[in-house]
């Protein structure tokens, strides 16, 4: 495990958080660890994953959708996102290549020691997020 997934891991084991599965990815050159759990919104139980690897930066992401339903409007969508994206700093959304929707953020970590606490601060800020914007969007997706 590289240096900054074991003190994620040790941070978790600390606070005694256990909705984490943690997976090494085989022959990664940047020695990446996938932390996954779930994260609700709205009663949807939505996959996320927090990637951390030899690098400077951290990756969490959220599966908001698998793919947008057959009568969404990409335009009507896309101007959504855009709003959303330009008023928040941390995260971002966007759309895959095969229509699926997620959330992003991307954070610079060079202090291994200080790991666990900033990826959990983002993720209380995304879950709050979450809870004020995933209704809303959802409006958008199936409008």
């Amino acid at each position: 495990m590289n240096k900054k997934a074991t003190e994620f891991q040790k941070y978790l084991d600390e606070k005694k958080i256990v909705c984490f599965k943690s997976e090494e990815i085989a022959k990664d050159t940047l020695n990446t660890v996938v932390f996954r759990s779930l994260v609700e919104a709205e009663g949807q139980q939505l996959p996320m994953a927090v990637i951390l690897d030899s690098s400077i930066y951290c990756m969490i992401r959220v599966r908001i959708a698998p793919q947008m339903p057959s009568g969404a409007k990409e335009a009507d969508v896309l101007k959504r996102l855009n709003d959303v994206n330009k008023k928040f700093k941390v995260f971002k959304y966007y759309l895959v290549d095969d229509g699926g929707l997620y959330l992003d953020s991307c954070l610079v970590l060079t202090d291994e020691k200080a790991v666990g606490e900033k990826v959990y601060v983002i993720l209380e800020v995304l879950v709050k997020h979450l809870q004020d914007e995933y209704k809303k969007l959802m409006q958008v997706l199936w409008a």
